[in-house]
Formats: structure tokens, sequence, C-alpha cells
């Protein structure tokens, strides 16, 4: 994410018609990336362990209720769009659908082939069908605005993705007797 996304959001911007200065997508990147991983790590190293999962249980329902008014504000704001154009939101949301379940599909089997056991290949194959909209939305949001299309397409990723996770969670957890336990030979 952090030296990949510009250069690759850069190249498919490149076909597109869409300008974005390589300013704002690396400050992007530093802003939505970098920061929050750096006072992650500095928070890390600052706290040992047990002061460290006690700040994280104080700040789970803040993060919590960040993360549920950030989705009830997006889809405020592009409710109309939604109700009013179901077949832009099912073309948007359909490929996802397909790339989602596919990546995890070849991700999930590769390590089923692999031996590797349970505990690397679900999250492995989750990172890998991950879309990042977080940073997407972000992205969306600052360069074209709440109501524009590009925000529209991150909401709606938003809506596909977190019941696409939740349900690949679900099957990783009812499969993992198909991987070896940990460190067991393979």
């Amino acid at each position: 994410m952090v030296f990949a996304f510009a250069p690759i959001a850069g190249l498919l911007l490149g076909v597109t018609d869409i300008v974005v200065p390589w300013g704002t997508l690396v400050t992007s990147v530093v802003m939505f990336i970098v920061i929050p991983l750096v006072a992650g790590m500095i928070t890390q190293r600052a706290l040992s362990k047990a002061p460290l999962e006690r700040l994280g249980q104080r700040l789970k329902p803040t993060s919590i209720m960040g993360l549920l008014l950030t989705v009830v504000l997006l889809f405020g704001f592009q409710a109309e769009t939604i109700i009013a154009r179901p077949l832009l939101v099912l073309l948007i949301a359909v490929p996802l659908l397909i790339q989602s379940y596919g990546i995890f599909a070849i991700a999930y089997g590769l390590a089923r082939v692999l031996k590797l056991p349970f505990n690397v290949a679900a999250p492995a194959a989750m990172i890998g069908t991950s879309n990042f909209f977080e940073l997407a939305v972000a992205v969306a949001i600052s360069l074209f605005g709440l109501s524009s299309a590009a925000a529209l397409a991150t909401v709606v990723g938003v809506l596909i993705e977190v019941p696409v996770m939740l349900s690949l969670v679900a099957f990783a957890n009812r499969t993992r007797q198909w991987f070896p336990a940990p460190g067991a030979p393979t």
C-alpha cells in the first residue's frame, strides 16, 4: 500500500480522462496510510503489551462508532443515487463480487495446495481479497466530493465488501480442517 498505491492508481488513471496530480496521490498515501502506520508503531513501542491492550479496549467503542458514523454518512449522501440508479449500483457490484470471491478462491486454494497452516492461509486470503475501500473512500471524497460518481463507486464497494468478507470468514472457519495445524510437519 505504501509503495504501490500511488503508481498503480496513476497507471490506472492514465488510461482514463480523469486527471489526478501525482502530488495528490502521494499526499493521500501519506495522510491515510503512512501517518496512521507510524502513529501505530510509535504507540506500540511506547507502551508495553498490557497497557497497549487496555488502550485498545478503551478505544474500541470509539473506533466502532467512528466506522458506523462514516458508513451512515456515506450511505446518507449517496442514498438518492443508490435508490434512483439500481442498475448503476449493479454494474459496480457484480464485478466486485466476482473479483472478491475469485481472489479468495485462488489464494485460499493455493494455500491449501501449499499445505500452509490455517492461521496463515485464512488471513493471507482475506488480505488478498480486501479492496482497501477505506483508502479509496477517502481519496474519492477528497478529490471528487461526496456526491461524485467516484464516491458512489467506493460506497457501493463498502456495501459489497463488508458482507462478502463476513461470508468468507464464515467459510474459512467452516473449512479450517482443510489445513494442517500450526507447526505441524507438511
